[in-house]
């Protein structure tokens, strides 16, 4: 970060917009950044893990330390970029982790090992942008469809999202939301 380097992230339930507005990033954003997939979906297809609300300790570890190695990258890239902008971020793995222990699927210990993650890193985030869920739950065959367990997450992202002053909200379509990442990172 010393380097003037920004280290940017969507945030947010599954199916609000977050994939979708890297992908426009990638196509349409000014700079020179580098942009980082999902995490989780990684997670599942490298190592063949269970993800959304059958999570486990085993996935909740590599997608908590996933985060970790995102957020180190800003260290291996040079000052020709502006900076990384990532499709999840830590806020994604505590949230996701909080859940996950609230109904017993990962231990204790997972839990208090997310929020130390959580602690670590969410300082070194320079713009976080949450996508609004008010836009309809799509099945890609990846994402949960369980309309309890994302208003379940949606709670608890705006307990997590209270307390984060790096914190925008992108609302409407996707030009609406695209112009004001456009706003905040010129």
């Amino acid at each position: 970060m010393e380097k003037g380097l920004k280290l940017i992230s969507f945030t947010g339930a599954q199916s609000s917009g977050k994939s979708t507005l890297l992908e426009k990033c990638k196509k349409e954003l000014p700079g020179k950044w580098l942009f980082v997939d999902e995490v989780t979906r990684l997670v599942k297809r490298k190592y063949g893990v269970s993800i959304n609300e059958q999570g486990d300790d085993t996935t909740q570890l590599l997608i908590l330390n996933g985060h970790i190695e995102n957020t180190c990258l800003l260290n291996t890239i040079d000052d020709s970029y502006d900076g990384i902008i990532l499709d999840r971020c830590i806020v994604d793995g505590l949230v996701y982790t909080e859940w996950l222990y609230d109904h017993g699927k990962v231990s204790k210990w997972v839990y208090e090992y997310a929020l130390e993650v959580y602690q670590l890193l969410v300082s070194k985030l320079d713009i976080i942008f949450y996508t609004d869920p008010n836009i309809p739950l799509e099945d890609d065959g990846e994402r949960s469809i369980n309309i309890d367990f994302r208003n379940s997450i949606i709670d608890k992202f705006n307990r997590v999202n209270g307390h984060l002053c790096k914190y925008n909200i992108l609302k409407g379509d996707v030009c609406d939301r695209f112009n004001k990442i456009l706003k905040c990172v010129a």
